[in-house]
């Protein structure tokens, strides 16, 4: 790794002011590393250096290609509501990504010494100072590659929750572990990036009787299979037939009762209103979707006239700032983060080679953002390091 001081940054162990270096994107398709300030270590704080910060590309692409709608609308936080006329996130996005591990090299902050590896969600910088009360830092446990860690304060929650909302669809307050909403039943995965690879892993884990990923990309497919998951091909050509096709197989497949075909737990997991489509086609009458999608544009496409309504279906959005109603005094992120990193103490191996699929330095990022949107790459997990 490269010295700070020959970057010109301050030293590591300072408790000052400092520059940093973090991923900027100045609009659609235009990305820069920009030098940034990092504030001092006042009372109640910790600085970071960033060993490892993982990318989410489904939701980075969206501030990528400028069609998040935080660029577009205010969301009211107290309504609930995203209001026309003015955006919460304007140009240039200086803050965006929420899978880093740090060090801390300074801490007036008690609870966290120094040389203690965290996860945190601070964004592609080189470092950070955090005000320790506001910003949650997950110490990660002794032996766990700090490039697994990239998981456990963001990403792997959001998964997590996803199985936490089918357990709460099926047993409701009763809920008290993951797998009491997929154990021993029939789960299929609409998606197979780096959310519905780690749902699916989750899934098994937690006692899935089998778990489906349904996915036209063949990398996808293999690392499904190698994570001991069914893969499923969606095919090519017609958006609606491809949907139909794999519909047809999950219903032939799965078999409760007269009139009563398909998957008992779905978790639909890609950006993409086809998806979404499939998700639906897939469930067995008055069965659950979880959907932990990020949607970016609009639902042509998605007739809520058809399976939705005629199987009497549920759709639940595992929001990671939600866990399910009535759960909350159980279930937080913290113990979503600890949930976790136990499956990464189990399944490390696996996740390290068949998730986290590309490593590159820090300084090539804009080119991968680039090299993604125009389809030239198809990573499934890629880790940028300083």
């Amino acid at each position: 790794m490269t010295d700070l001081r020959e970057r010109g940054e301050a030293p590591a162990t300072g408790l000052g002011e400092r520059t940093v270096r973090a991923l900027v994107i100045d609009g659609p398709g235009r990305m820069r590393i920009a030098e940034d300030g990092d504030e001092a270590v006042a009372d109640g704080c910790f600085r970071v250096d960033t060993v490892a910060s993982g990318v989410s590309i489904g939701t980075e692409m969206t501030w990528f290609r400028g069609t998040n709608p935080a660029l577009r609308a205010h969301w009211d936080a107290e309504l609930g509501l995203f209001r026309r006329g003015g955006a919460t996130v304007g140009w240039p996005v200086r803050r965006f990504g929420y899978m880093q591990v740090g060090r801390v090299v300074a801490s007036r902050f008690e609870p966290l010494t120094e040389d203690t590896l965290v996860a945190m969600a601070y964004g592609h910088r080189t470092g950070h100072t955090a005000v320790g009360l506001a910003e949650r830092a997950v110490p990660l446990p002794d032996g766990l590659d700090p490039r697994l860690g990239v998981l456990v304060a963001h990403m792997g929650p959001i998964c997590a929750n996803g199985l936490l909302h089918a357990a709460h669809d099926l047993v409701g307050t009763a809920a008290r572990d993951l797998g009491d909403g997929v154990r021993g039943r029939e789960v299929v995965v609409v998606g197979g990036g780096l959310v519905g690879l780690l749902t699916g892993l989750f899934a098994r884990a937690h006692g899935a009787a089998e778990v489906l990923v349904v996915d036209q990309s063949e990398r996808r497919l293999a690392a499904a299979s190698r994570l001991e998951l069914q893969p499923v091909p969606q095919p090519a050509g017609d958006a609606e037939e491809a949907s139909l096709a794999v519909a047809e197989l999950v219903k032939q497949r799965y078999r409760h009762g007269p009139a009563d075909r398909g998957a008992s737990v779905v978790f639909q997991c890609r950006g993409r209103v086809a998806a979404l489509a499939t998700a639906l086609r897939c469930a067995r009458p008055q069965g659950v979707v979880v959907d932990l999608a990020f949607y970016d544009g609009g639902a042509e496409g998605l007739y809520l006239g058809q399976e939705f309504h005629h199987n009497g279906l549920a759709l639940r959005c595992a929001q990671i700032g939600r866990v399910p109603r009535g759960l909350g005094a159980s279930w937080d992120r913290e113990r979503l983060s600890r949930e976790t990193i136990e499956l990464l103490l189990e399944h490390g191996d696996l996740v390290g080679r068949h998730l986290l699929t590309d490593d590159l330095p820090f300084e090539r990022a804009p080119y991968l953002f680039a090299e993604i949107d125009a389809r030239r790459t198809t990573p499934i997990g890629v880790v940028l390091r300083p």
